[in-house]
């Protein structure tokens, strides 16, 4: 057991005895709810993280790696909020790199490459050394319900523990089901037991749940892998990170990924082991990731395709261990081996364990209101895989919200939620409880119509000041956003005011093929031009580069951000624009409001959706599929609007 803890469980022991009684019990240690239980703990409830096992807290059940498209932005939205996610990740980085540089900023997206273990230990650190923040090694098999309200859980030690408010964050381990081929065998992850009993209890009491299916692939040892055939990926060395707060940096030693590809005898292989695949045989019924599918799966899908990307991850520093990101498979083990050692520079690898699938139970989250709390059950909150969702980031950002509103029910205030123009998590809630799933939900920036407001850059200046009226962000964040704010607007400023004349700057503008100025012009609007950025023209205007050698701290973040405000400021009031109208309708409050069984003049489809979601505004109305414009208005005229 780690040393962290034995500290930590020493100073519960000096407590005069366990009560079992706490604000919250968080159900799960991994991702969301790490996040519920550091955040309800940080902002002053009492909190129990129960966990099969202390040592695995925060495990990475599938690839090594945080953030990439959209889920990148969820990381930076946790961070500038309070959350742990971007901190942990940091500091285990052993690879960095800002995907979509080539697009807008709007699309730019950090994603890192963790040290499996390294990852675990910085989430003990930081579970270790959190006030009011404890943890119990066990499983909880039942949820104890009083009038309508979560009360507490039973494990399967038989210890009766109560709370206020409940987290249910168990991942795939709800009566989890894992297939190798023909094989099948409960596990919640590989070695690891499934969780049974509460999926019942929920089910019983009205919960409508459904099966959903993921996957992993196999890992092999690097020692046995012939990188001379592969494409070496490495990682970017820049300021860039997940963190906002200055102190934390990357600390481990920094690693390449590689890339390989698939060829026809690898489909070959594969295409024989078909009839033994679980995806096909009828032995998996439930559905799987669309845009994560096994290997299986895009030889069937895309039989055209003569090859497939694989990368090869490693998964820490001191390990030889490493994950085939492309090659996620449930065939027989065999089949995944032979096919493998098809694929160049695989030819002598060695498998260390077979990539597996697994099914697992879920929640439809259109049960949730917008705080993730169940309309069922008062106090009993949903974040996670259980939410019908899959990666480590969607996980993390409802645990983060599920905690923080956990901690208001416990000690009142108003609830806490996101709109889809102010967070990524705003739009991933948002869509869960609208329009639930029917796949395991995946974030893309695509998913956000106001995506250029949600940048990675500016995270924190959309959300830290609410992370901080919360409790939740403390004062020494709110610091570093004002220094940001106030060294970005200087330079704006600047730019704005500083005019340049023609002999100059028209020897720059001409060797970047731009055209010459023929009178004086102030630096924004040279800075609107596509062919250069502020640091090529600030080469050619010095009294710019003195203006940015000015900035004493975290120079190059400021800098980023302030050109990305001059470049972009037509397309960002165009959609704050945009937002603000749709925020009338968000305004105005329709739960309960109206009995849809007496509404006739909207469709037989809208009156049973807006029956069993039950919305809580016109605007969360206007997002549910099936709902027309037409039966706003109705709604609208109801309410007197």
């Amino acid at each position: 057991m780690s040393s962290y803890f034995c500290n930590f469980a020493g100073s519960i022991a000096r407590e005069r005895f366990m009560d079992f009684k706490y604000d919250i019990i968080v159900i799960g240690a991994g991702h969301a709810g790490n996040e519920a239980a550091c955040a309800a703990a940080n902002m002053g409830s009492k909190t129990l993280l129960i966990t099969m096992d202390m040592n695995k807290i925060g495990q990475m059940s599938c690839n090594p790696a945080i953030g990439g498209i959209a889920k990148g932005q969820i990381v930076r939205e946790i961070d500038a909020l309070g959350g742990q996610m971007g901190i942990v990740t940091d500091k285990s980085a052993i690879q960095f790199r800002m995907l979509n540089r080539s697009k807008g900023p709007a699309m730019w997206s950090p994603r890192s490459q963790s040290d499996r273990n390294a990852y675990i230990q910085e989430w003990i650190k930081v579970i270790s050394s959190t006030p009011n923040l404890y943890v119990w090694q066990d499983t909880v098999k039942q949820l104890i319900f009083e009038n309508g309200e979560v009360k507490g859980v039973i494990t399967n030690l038989g210890i009766h523990m109560y709370a206020k408010a409940v987290i249910l964050t168990a991942g795939t381990f709800l009566s989890g089901l894992i297939h190798i081929g023909k094989n099948q065998f409960t596990g919640g992850r590989i070695s690891e037991p499934s969780s049974f009993g509460i999926t019942e209890q929920l089910i019983s009491i009205g919960f409508t749940t459904d099966r959903m299916k993921t996957g992993t692939p196999c890992r092999i040892d690097a020692r046995t892998i012939d990188f001379s055939k592969t494409t070496e990926q490495p990682g970017d060395n820049d300021f860039h990170k997940f963190s906002f707060l200055e102190n934390v940096k990357r600390e481990l030693k920094q690693m390449s990924c590689w890339i390989t590809y698939t060829n026809e005898k690898t489909h070959d292989v594969l295409r024989e082991g078909l009839e033994d695949s679980p995806l096909y045989n009828g032995q998996i019924v439930s559905i799987g990731p669309r845009y994560c599918p096994s290997i299986e799966t895009k030889i069937v899908t895309f039989a055209d395709k003569l090859s497939h990307q694989i990368f090869l991850e490693p998964e820490g520093v001191d390990s030889w261990e490493y994950y085939i990101n492309g090659f996620s498979s449930s065939l027989p083990y065999d089949v995944q081996i032979r096919a493998l050692k098809t694929v160049p520079g695989l030819e002598n690898a060695h498998i260390f364990r077979p990539g597996y699938a697994i099914e697992y139970d879920f929640f439809d989250p259109t049960q949730l209101k917008p705080t993730l709390e169940t309309k069922l059950i008062k106090n009993l909150f949903f974040a996670g895989q259980v939410n019908g969702t899959t990666g480590y980031e969607e996980a993390a950002g409802q645990g983060l919200v599920a905690g923080i509103n956990a901690h208001i029910n416990c000690y009142g205030g108003s609830e806490f939620t996101l709109g889809r123009d102010e967070a990524y998590i705003g739009v991933l809630i948002d869509d869960l409880i609208t329009k639930g799933v029917d796949e395991p939900y995946r974030m893309f920036t695509s998913r956000a119509e106001y995506r250029i407001l949600l940048r990675q850059d500016d995270a924190d200046v959309r959300l830290t000041n609410k992370g901080e009226s919360i409790g939740l962000a403390k004062s020494n964040r709110i610091e570093q956003l004002n220094y940001k704010l106030e060294e970005q607007q200087k330079l704006l400023n600047f730019v704005k005011d500083y005019l340049v004349k023609p002999q100059q700057i028209n020897d720059f503008l001409q060797s970047v093929n731009s055209a010459e100025i023929k009178h004086g012009t102030r630096l924004h609007d040279l800075l609107l031009r596509p062919q250069f950025g502020i640091y090529e023209l600030a080469s050619a205007v010095p009294a710019l580069q003195e203006k940015i050698d000015s900035i004493s701290k975290r120079k190059e973040e400021i800098i980023e951000s302030a050109e990305i405000i001059i470049k972009y400021a037509g397309y960002i009031e165009r959609e704050k624009l945009i937002a603000d109208k749709l925020h009338r309708l968000e305004n105005i409050p329709l739960k309960d409001r109206v009995d849809y069984n007496t509404v006739q003049s909207i469709s037989t489809e809208a009156r049973q959706k807006l029956i069993k979601i039950n919305p809580e505004t016109i605007g969360h109305a206007s997002r549910i599929p099936g709902i027309s414009p037409n039966d706003i208005n109705v709604l609208l005229v109801l309410l007197g609007r």
